[in-house]
């Protein structure tokens, strides 16, 4: 009998790309795969690309702050709850995966109110509000970092990494070299700010251009209309808005990367053993989790980070060239972390469950 999953989450980029990194597995495993997101989300534009049957819900965010729509939207929780509910008894799967975000929240409870087992994944090294609320009803608990394991109940962490897209293994420098018109004659600086790009890292590596270009070519993803028009014929420096199926390559080309501290940004670089210098989103724009994040890596010998409020042409110029002559530290201490096999691990946990059988309720 063909096992039956439904996939969930939604809200960002993090919370949707590593189900999608998951889905060659589950089809090679044999699993029959379906979708709940909400209505017009992020998720469902993403998971358009896929032959994956998709079902919207109502969702309501939870806020830590005042908004008037903290009065509304407990209503569209608990309209997506049944939502969910009459959804679950139609798909009748076998198990649900949460990648987190709030549409994900009135998916796993209403699974578990008809004792479906989920497992559910948190990125950031703190649980967000959706996760702690989805936690006492999970059957296991998937996390990136050693130190969340110790906020989790016991008998429910895993530590896993996340999913990361197989395809992302597979880049060939040379259409790299070919794409950006760079040679092996000098090593390649990556430079990723994040899908939305950031201000903060885009100025500071081009002020500090004059010194890099002396020792690196530079390959700078800088995100939507945040390309410098003034910049385009300097010779030895690329600019792009973003990449899609050439990442890959340009991945592959990188001997460094210097990257903002998202989860699953991070987690490629441990992959695919990119030394790189971490700058994560400042607190005052965020909860903090990049920080915690790029902390870890750092902890665990993964990264060199620099805090924001600190970032100078000359800092970062100092600290990419120590990165780069300190190269092979980096790449031995992430060839042994036990975070890079994430997808097997993951499918391995559903197998083990259905396996099993017991209810976990």
């Amino acid at each position: 009998m063909q096992k039956k999953i439904v996939l969930t989450g939604g809200g960002t980029a993090g919370h949707i790309t590593p189900n999608i990194a998951l889905l060659p597995r589950l089809a090679q495993k044999g699993y029959e795969v379906s979708y709940i997101g909400s209505y017009e989300g992020m998720e469902k534009r993403l998971m358009g690309d896929y032959d994956i049957p998709y079902y919207g819900i109502a969702t309501g965010k939870f806020r830590r702050y005042f908004d008037l729509k903290n009065f509304s939207d407990p209503f569209r929780v608990i309209k997506g709850f049944s939502e969910a509910r009459k959804l679950l008894k139609q798909i009748k799967p076998d198990l649900v995966f949460s990648k987190g975000g709030f549409v994900a929240v009135p998916v796993v409870r209403a699974a578990a109110s008809l004792k479906i087992p989920c497992v559910i994944h948190e990125s950031d090294m703190t649980p967000g509000l959706a996760n702690k609320i989805c936690i006492p009803v999970a059957r296991k608990i998937c996390c990136n970092f050693p130190e969340t394991m110790r906020s989790l109940p016991a008998q429910k962490a895993v530590l896993t990494g996340s999913p990361i897209r197989e395809e992302l293994l597979k880049g060939k420098k040379e259409a790299a070299y070919n794409l950006c018109g760079f040679d092996s004659s000098r090593p390649v600086l990556m430079v990723i700010g994040g899908s939305l790009g950031s201000v903060a890292i885009n100025q500071a590596v081009r002020e500090a251009l004059p010194k890099l270009l002396t020792d690196f070519q530079i390959v700078h993803i800088c995100g939507k209309d945040k390309i410098d028009n003034l910049l385009l014929n300097t010779r030895g420096y690329k600019q792009f808005e973003y990449l899609k199926a050439e990442l890959k390559d340009v991945f592959a080309m990188a001997d460094v990367v210097v990257s903002r501290a998202g989860a699953n940004a991070i987690c490629e670089l441990l992959a695919l053993k990119k030394p790189n210098l971490l700058i994560p989103l400042s607190a005052g724009a965020s909860r903090g989790d990049q920080i915690l994040n790029a902390r870890s890596f750092e902890a665990q010998g993964f990264s060199v980070v620099i805090d924001e409020d600190y970032l100078s042409p000359d800092l970062l110029t100092e600290k990419v060239q120590e990165l780069y002559f300190t190269r092979q530290t980096y790449i031995d201490a992430m060839g042994k972390s036990q975070q890079t096999n994430a997808i097997s691990t993951i499918v391995r946990l559903f197998d083990e469950i259905l396996e099993d059988g017991s209810n976990p309720q």
